[in-house]
């Protein structure tokens, strides 16, 4: 878990799949939640930095997710 200095805390989840690891950053503040896949032999806090990174781009978007198997843009309630 880390902050992200705007108030947020990041919890982070790794799962070891064969070769691979997925790792999981989610927002605590808005539920967003973003995954990277990358080989089980890369350092932990470079996995980190790396979900940290995508979590924050996905957060910047101002536009909203589409809604899951519809592909159109929506808001999940």
């Amino acid at each position: 878990m880390t902050g992200t200095g705007r108030g947020r805390e990041v919890y982070f989840e790794f799962l070891a799949i064969g070769p691979q690891v997925r790792v999981s950053a989610i927002c605590s503040v808005t539920g967003v939640e973003v995954h990277v896949v990358a080989p089980v032999g890369v350092p932990r806090h470079d996995l980190e930095r790396l979900a940290l990174r995508k979590l924050e781009k996905r957060l910047a978007d101002d536009r909203p997710a589409p809604l899951p198997g519809r592909g159109g843009a929506g808001t999940l309630v």
